[in-house]
């Protein structure tokens, strides 16, 4: 069983950054592909990033292309969410993810994301 610490999230003024972290334990997660996905109030959960399980491909939502980086140290078995030039619109509570189905070689969609953490919130001043 894998579970997901997902860390970091804080109020920051618009065009901050934030750097989250989600911790994995219970077992490695290097086979997996990870991801990010969001939550803001009175809205669906949306997806925001993905990295394959080696880190050689990853995926963006468009809403945060050139923004955000994420990246995976699987020998600290974490996976990180750089946010940079933060908006209002960014505010939500952000979720860790885990997918033991795929390694990330496309982009997981996010039924297939079966590990999560238990969200960090993120709230953007204007």
């Amino acid at each position: 069983q894998v579970k997901l610490a997902d860390s970091g999230g804080d109020l920051v003024q618009a065009g901050g950054s934030l750097r989250l972290s989600c911790a994995a334990s219970g077992r490695t997660v290097s086979t997996y592909a990870m991801g990010w996905f969001r939550q803001a109030p009175g809205k669906e959960r949306e997806f925001v990033s993905a990295i394959s399980a080696r880190g050689g491909n990853t995926y963006y939502a468009d809403s945060v292309k050139g923004r955000f980086t994420i990246s995976r140290d699987n020998a600290k078995n974490t996976v990180y969410l750089q946010m940079s030039s933060l908006k209002p619109e960014d505010t939500a509570v952000y979720y860790c993810a885990a997918s033991s189905y795929t390694s990330g070689t496309y982009r997981p969609s996010s039924n297939e994301f079966n590990y999560w953490g238990q969200g960090t919130q993120v709230t953007v001043s204007s």
